[in-house]
């Protein structure tokens, strides 16, 4: 029922999450954090478990700043991708096996910008946009029509809005409000939350 969101631009990747935490057919709470600072130029989002998004994030975030303080620089993106990827396949073959699905997007000033999607079968593959869960099956035709290879941050806010939309129009589930962070060479920033109430005012935009 969860929705991860995420789009690359030549500079800079921009991230979206739904904030509702569910159980079953119960809703638990509404203001869900699942896009998660881990470096100063890396994010990473999940959906799945809900005790082993929070314990594999937890997991890869302390592995990671463990690897600065033993050798003085930071993981690229790149790297910390296949070092996600890794640690999910070992778990796969394990009695203890993590039931996430994630998105790890960084900036690194030599490699640019990074997206890279990884399932719960540890399959990864870099983007240049995508989607988890059943609302990113209605915005992988709006990515296709409104992605370009010199998009800029407004212009990816913009169809990240166009997606968040047909979500709400087209899911049964209702999926109220998304959070959005970008991380690009200024490092981490949270963008203001897509929401109900935004996507009203931005309709009455586009229809003046």
């Amino acid at each position: 029922m969860e929705t991860l969101l995420g789009i690359k631009g030549p500079d800079f990747v921009m991230l979206a999450a739904d904030t509702t935490h569910a159980n079953s057919v119960i809703v638990m709470k509404e203001d869900e954090n699942k896009i998660h600072k881990v470096a100063d130029n890396l994010l990473i989002s999940t959906v799945g478990e809900s005790g082993d998004t929070e314990q594999f994030t937890e997991f890869i975030a302390k592995n990671i700043a463990l690897y600065k303080m033993r050798n003085g620089y930071e993981l690229s993106p790149h790297s910390a991708a296949h070092f996600t990827r890794k640690n999910l396949a070992e778990s796969l073959r394990s009695r203890t096996r993590y039931q996430v699905f994630m998105f790890v997007a960084g900036y690194d000033p030599k490699e640019g910008p990074e997206l890279t999607f990884i399932d719960y079968l540890a399959t990864s593959h870099s983007l240049n946009y995508g989607g988890h869960g059943y609302g990113s099956m209605f915005c992988a035709s709006i990515f296709d029509r409104y992605w370009h290879a010199n998009i800029t941050q407004e212009e990816a806010y913009d169809v990240l809005k166009k997606c968040v939309l047909e979500i709400q129009k087209r899911l049964i589930i209702n999926l109220k409000n998304f959070n959005v962070s970008v991380v690009d060479a200024n490092g981490v920033r949270n963008l203001e939350q897509i929401s109900a109430k935004s996507l009203t005012d931005y309709n009455a935009a586009q229809s003046a």
